[in-house]
């Protein structure tokens, strides 16, 4: 499976960014749960936004009414729409297949090379 990961960049507190990640490579896109995780030095990975297959998601507490995740199952894409910026979210930010089952989101081990959100003034 390889994911591309794009629309990273800097941007002012309070801004705005849309990262975009294309999937290749999966059985089945339309099957597939997908997520944003980002990452910060020397922190584990945190999950920040999920989509299951049916539509349902889920996101970190930090983000909940900042971001939304959708897709788009023609261009076997996931989105991340990152709203009201804050410098907090300065991460590299990685999109990641995988499945969903009783309410929790299971990561495959395929992260591709992630994109670099900078927060900041």
């Amino acid at each position: 499976v390889q994911l591309q990961a794009s629309g990273g960049g800097l941007v002012q507190p309070g801004g705005t960014l849309s990262l975009s990640c294309t999937v290749t490579g999966l059985p089945s896109f339309t099957m597939a749960a997908l997520a944003w995780y980002r990452q910060i030095p020397n922190q584990q990975r945190e999950l920040v936004a999920m989509i299951s297959n049916l539509g349902t998601t889920n996101y970190a507490d930090s983000v909940k009414g900042r971001f939304t995740i959708s897709r788009d199952n023609d261009k076997n894409s996931v989105y991340l729409q990152m709203d009201s910026l804050k410098p907090e979210d300065t991460a590299v930010y990685y999109c990641n297949s995988g499945g969903y089952y009783s309410g929790s989101y299971y990561p495959d081990n395929d992260w591709g090379q992630g994109t670099v959100v900078t927060v900041s003034s």
